[in-house]
Protein backbone atom coordinates (compact mmCIF):
# COMPACT_ATOMS: atom_id res chain seq x y z
CA UNK A 1 0.00 0.00 0.00
CA UNK A 2 1.55 3.34 -0.99
CA UNK A 3 1.97 6.21 1.44
CA UNK A 4 -0.66 8.41 -0.20
CA UNK A 5 -3.27 5.65 -0.11
CA UNK A 6 -2.44 4.88 3.50
CA UNK A 7 -2.78 8.54 4.48
CA UNK A 8 -6.07 9.02 2.70
CA UNK A 9 -7.61 5.78 3.93
CA UNK A 10 -6.20 5.37 7.42
CA UNK A 11 -5.41 8.80 8.87
CA UNK A 12 -7.85 10.85 10.85
CA UNK A 13 -8.38 14.36 9.57
CA UNK A 14 -7.96 17.43 11.73
CA UNK A 15 -10.92 19.12 13.32
CA UNK A 16 -10.85 22.13 15.66
CA UNK A 17 -10.01 21.36 19.29
CA UNK A 18 -10.13 23.62 22.29
CA UNK A 19 -7.06 22.18 24.05
CA UNK A 20 -4.69 24.42 22.05
CA UNK A 21 -5.16 28.13 22.74
CA UNK A 22 -2.88 29.62 20.08
CA UNK A 23 -1.33 28.96 16.69
CA UNK A 24 1.37 26.28 16.85
CA UNK A 25 4.67 26.84 14.99
CA UNK A 26 5.95 23.88 12.96
CA UNK A 27 9.15 22.94 11.17
CA UNK A 28 9.90 20.28 8.59
CA UNK A 29 10.09 16.79 10.05
CA UNK A 30 13.03 14.43 9.66
CA UNK A 31 11.78 13.19 6.29
CA UNK A 32 11.65 16.78 5.00
CA UNK A 33 9.55 17.83 2.05
CA UNK A 34 9.83 17.60 -1.70
CA UNK A 35 7.94 19.37 -4.43
CA UNK A 36 7.11 17.05 -7.30
CA UNK A 37 6.27 18.71 -10.61
CA UNK A 38 4.86 17.14 -13.76
CA UNK A 39 4.93 18.51 -17.29
CA UNK A 40 4.53 17.25 -20.84
CA UNK A 41 7.75 17.04 -22.87
CA UNK A 42 7.16 16.38 -26.56
CA UNK A 43 3.85 14.72 -25.66
CA UNK A 44 5.20 12.49 -22.88
CA UNK A 45 4.78 13.14 -19.13
CA UNK A 46 7.96 13.96 -17.21
CA UNK A 47 8.28 14.22 -13.43
CA UNK A 48 10.88 16.09 -11.47
CA UNK A 49 11.58 17.21 -7.94
CA UNK A 50 12.75 20.29 -6.06
CA UNK A 51 13.67 19.96 -2.37
CA UNK A 52 12.12 22.38 0.09
CA UNK A 53 14.94 24.36 1.69
CA UNK A 54 12.97 26.25 4.36
CA UNK A 55 9.46 26.18 5.80
CA UNK A 56 7.87 28.40 8.45
CA UNK A 57 4.42 27.07 9.25
CA UNK A 58 1.75 27.66 11.86
CA UNK A 59 -1.37 25.61 12.46
CA UNK A 60 -4.14 26.88 14.67
CA UNK A 61 -6.30 23.87 15.65
CA UNK A 62 -9.06 26.16 16.97
CA UNK A 63 -9.07 28.36 13.86
CA UNK A 64 -7.73 26.24 11.02
CA UNK A 65 -8.47 28.98 8.49
CA UNK A 66 -5.86 31.14 10.29
CA UNK A 67 -3.04 28.66 9.62
CA UNK A 68 -0.10 30.01 7.59
CA UNK A 69 2.76 28.79 5.41
CA UNK A 70 5.96 30.39 4.12
CA UNK A 71 8.00 27.94 2.05
CA UNK A 72 11.20 28.30 -0.01
CA UNK A 73 12.77 25.86 -2.48
CA UNK A 74 16.18 25.97 -4.13
CA UNK A 75 15.51 25.64 -7.88
CA UNK A 76 19.23 25.11 -8.50
CA UNK A 77 18.62 21.64 -7.04
CA UNK A 78 15.69 20.85 -9.34
CA UNK A 79 15.96 17.44 -10.99
CA UNK A 80 14.20 15.39 -13.64
CA UNK A 81 15.01 11.89 -14.82
CA UNK A 82 16.58 13.38 -17.96
CA UNK A 83 19.83 15.34 -17.74
CA UNK A 84 19.06 17.51 -20.76
CA UNK A 85 15.59 18.33 -19.39
CA UNK A 86 17.08 19.24 -15.99
CA UNK A 87 19.58 21.63 -17.58
CA UNK A 88 16.88 23.16 -19.81
CA UNK A 89 14.63 23.62 -16.76
CA UNK A 90 17.29 25.65 -14.94
CA UNK A 91 18.24 27.66 -18.05
CA UNK A 92 17.68 31.45 -18.38
CA UNK A 93 14.56 30.97 -20.53
CA UNK A 94 12.78 28.73 -18.01
CA UNK A 95 13.56 29.00 -14.26
CA UNK A 96 16.72 31.11 -14.64
CA UNK A 97 18.15 29.36 -11.58
CA UNK A 98 21.41 31.30 -11.62
CA UNK A 99 19.71 34.69 -11.24
CA UNK A 100 16.65 33.50 -9.29
CA UNK A 101 17.79 30.54 -7.17
CA UNK A 102 14.80 30.47 -4.82
CA UNK A 103 11.14 29.79 -5.44
CA UNK A 104 8.91 31.05 -2.65
CA UNK A 105 5.31 30.51 -1.56
CA UNK A 106 3.53 32.64 1.04
CA UNK A 107 -0.01 31.70 2.01
CA UNK A 108 -2.67 34.41 1.93
CA UNK A 109 -5.76 32.44 2.93
CA UNK A 110 -7.24 29.06 3.79
CA UNK A 111 -10.64 27.84 2.64
CA UNK A 112 -11.80 24.95 4.80
CA UNK A 113 -13.54 21.87 3.45
CA UNK A 114 -16.91 20.53 4.57
CA UNK A 115 -17.24 20.32 8.34
CA UNK A 116 -14.55 22.97 8.87
CA UNK A 117 -11.69 20.61 8.04
CA UNK A 118 -8.35 21.07 6.31
CA UNK A 119 -9.07 18.12 4.00
CA UNK A 120 -11.68 16.89 1.52
CA UNK A 121 -12.20 20.12 -0.39
CA UNK A 122 -9.96 22.51 1.56
CA UNK A 123 -7.89 25.03 -0.40
CA UNK A 124 -4.71 26.95 0.39
CA UNK A 125 -4.33 30.26 -1.44
CA UNK A 126 -1.13 32.21 -1.70
CA UNK A 127 1.53 33.99 -3.71
CA UNK A 128 4.13 31.98 -5.61
CA UNK A 129 7.34 33.70 -6.70
CA UNK A 130 9.36 32.18 -9.56
CA UNK A 131 12.03 34.00 -11.58
CA UNK A 132 11.30 37.09 -9.47
CA UNK A 133 7.66 37.12 -10.67
CA UNK A 134 4.86 36.73 -8.12
CA UNK A 135 1.42 35.36 -8.98
CA UNK A 136 -1.52 34.15 -6.91
CA UNK A 137 -2.18 30.41 -6.99
CA UNK A 138 -4.35 27.84 -5.20
CA UNK A 139 -3.64 24.36 -3.91
CA UNK A 140 -6.07 21.62 -2.96
CA UNK A 141 -5.00 21.00 0.63
CA UNK A 142 -5.03 18.23 3.19
CA UNK A 143 -3.64 18.07 6.71
CA UNK A 144 -3.50 14.72 8.51
CA UNK A 145 -2.45 13.19 11.83
CA UNK A 146 -0.46 9.92 11.84
CA UNK A 147 -2.36 6.68 12.08
CA UNK A 148 -3.07 5.75 15.68
CA UNK A 149 -2.58 9.23 17.13
CA UNK A 150 -5.15 10.76 19.46
CA UNK A 151 -7.45 13.57 18.35
CA UNK A 152 -5.53 15.97 20.63
CA UNK A 153 -2.09 15.03 19.30
CA UNK A 154 -0.84 17.64 16.82
CA UNK A 155 2.89 16.99 17.38
CA UNK A 156 3.43 15.50 13.91
CA UNK A 157 1.30 16.19 10.85
CA UNK A 158 1.42 15.44 7.14
CA UNK A 159 0.63 18.21 4.67
CA UNK A 160 -0.54 17.31 1.16
CA UNK A 161 -0.94 20.00 -1.51
CA UNK A 162 -1.88 19.69 -5.18
CA UNK A 163 -2.05 22.48 -7.76
CA UNK A 164 -1.28 23.60 -11.30
CA UNK A 165 0.37 26.64 -12.83
CA UNK A 166 0.85 28.07 -16.31
CA UNK A 167 4.59 28.68 -16.58
CA UNK A 168 4.07 31.58 -19.00
CA UNK A 169 2.59 33.59 -16.11
CA UNK A 170 6.07 33.62 -14.57
CA UNK A 171 7.98 34.36 -17.77
CA UNK A 172 9.24 30.77 -18.02
CA UNK A 173 8.55 30.54 -21.74
CA UNK A 174 11.58 28.62 -23.05
CA UNK A 175 11.29 25.49 -25.20
CA UNK A 176 7.66 26.20 -26.04
CA UNK A 177 7.89 23.88 -29.06
CA UNK A 178 8.70 20.93 -26.79
CA UNK A 179 7.27 21.65 -23.34
CA UNK A 180 3.61 22.19 -22.46
CA UNK A 181 2.78 25.36 -20.54
CA UNK A 182 0.81 23.66 -17.75
CA UNK A 183 2.81 22.29 -14.84
CA UNK A 184 1.31 20.15 -12.08
CA UNK A 185 2.65 20.58 -8.55
CA UNK A 186 2.34 18.04 -5.73
CA UNK A 187 3.80 18.55 -2.26
CA UNK A 188 3.92 16.03 0.58
CA UNK A 189 5.59 17.21 3.78
CA UNK A 190 5.92 15.88 7.29
CA UNK A 191 5.92 18.67 9.85
CA UNK A 192 6.60 18.60 13.58
CA UNK A 193 5.99 21.09 16.37
CA UNK A 194 8.94 23.50 16.57
CA UNK A 195 10.60 23.62 19.91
Amino acid sequence: MNRRHLLLCALATLAPRTAWAAPIPYRLGSSGATITYTFMLNGAPVKGTVPVSQADLTVDPDNLDKSTALVSADVRRARTGLIFATEALKSPSVLDAQNHPNARFRSTGVKLGPGGRLSNGAMLEGDLTLRGVTRSIRFDAGLFRPRGSTTEDFSTLTVMLKGRIDRRNFGATGYADLVDNNVGIDIVAEITVAG
